[in-house]
């Protein structure tokens, strides 16, 4: 995916998304000289090996391009430390939301889902469902949690490709597992599978708290777009993403061991990066979730100072501001 600026005959920009992109944005600029604007979304190191040739190809090339745009501080310390890209080509540009648009949506009906969220307590969780997510280990805490809080429900919304192996660990856990093209819908499940939605917004809104399990991210757009649906986050505090949003005046590679009551939501202990069964012992980090969920589920002072929050943090990233951070770059010369 590219976008080229033209500024004027001798100055033209190309803007370049994903990594095959990047690669022909700076290799076609050794002939038409052009200025190379790349850009990286996703942790690079995390989730593949470190013989992988994308990461051979990228300490080649990455260092070259005039300008790289990250979307987080930690792929920021990724490129310096393992790419070898000059700190001074580095520019941090979160990805923006569209604040209004998401007032908008959010108030949309939830039609044959209305009594399901208004008559249950639900946590939720948007995102594929993929290694990357760790929906594995919010199946597994929600296990724990419901056999004390019998109204506590959990929608996954989403669609990917650990979809069969996340539905049998749900009903191998003897969860009551509703998935959106198979059941007829109903008040009776422990596990909402929703699939994509078009606008995930109305359900956001509806939740009583967003948990994000995420075992690697680039930024983590979800946490923005759920915090401006006005929700509380209760996120793992993994690379990267999560602490620069919930705690952005804090050390980006500290890892919590314990709940973190950030400026902006709450931080709990990354979890390791590894597929778990029904029948694999809770670990220490899973065990940590769950007693502190349990304490938190229903506490409305600190849920409500945490959606009041959440609104305020969303702000920021509106594209109103967003936009005049990239106006900037684009007129560097």
């Amino acid at each position: 995916c590219f976008k080229i600026i033209y500024f004027n005959d001798k100055s033209n920009c190309i803007i370049s998304f994903l990594e095959r992109s990047n690669y022909v944005n700076v290799l076609s600029s050794f002939f038409t000289k052009h200025k190379t604007i790349i850009t990286i979304h996703m942790s690079q190191i995390n989730g593949r090996p470190k013989l992988h040739p994308y990461n051979i190809i990228s300490k080649i090339l990455y260092p070259k391009a005039n300008k790289v745009v990250v979307v987080s501080r930690g792929i920021k310390n990724e490129l310096i430390n393992y790419y070898g890209v000059n700190e001074n080509k580095i520019k941090v540009i979160y990805n923006p939301i569209i604040y209004e648009d998401i007032l908008y949506l959010k108030n949309e009906d939830l039609n044959e889902y209305k009594n399901i969220f208004e008559n249950n307590t639900l946590l939720v969780n948007v995102g594929r469902l993929s290694k990357p997510k760790g929906q594995w280990y919010l199946l597994r805490i929600f296990n724990e949690l419901k056999k004390s809080n019998t109204n506590l429900k959990l929608a996954i919304i989403g669609d990917g490709e650990l979809k069969d192996y996340l539905i049998k660990l749900s009903k191998d856990l003897n969860l009551k597992t509703y998935v959106w093209d198979s059941n007829k819908l109903s008040e009776d499940y422990n596990v909402y599978f929703l699939g994509f939605q078009k606008n995930p917004y109305k359900f956001i809104a509806k939740s009583k708290i967003f948990i994000f399990t995420s075992l690697w991210e680039g930024f983590g757009n979800v946490l923005i777009e759920s915090m401006a649906c006005g929700v509380p986050i209760i996120s793992a505090d993994c690379i990267s993403g999560p602490r620069e949003v919930l705690a952005p005046n804090t050390d980006i590679n500290y890892q919590t061991k314990k709940p973190e009551y950030a400026k902006y939501g709450i931080l709990l202990p990354p979890f390791e990066i590894k597929y778990k069964s029904y029948l694999d012992p809770l670990d220490e980090k899973e065990k940590i979730w769950i007693d502190f969920i349990e304490k938190t589920i229903n506490n409305t002072e600190i849920l409500n100072n945490y959606a009041k929050k959440s609104i305020e943090r969303a702000i920021d990233f509106d594209i109103n501001n967003i936009i005049e951070e990239w106006k900037e770059i684009l007129h560097e010369r």
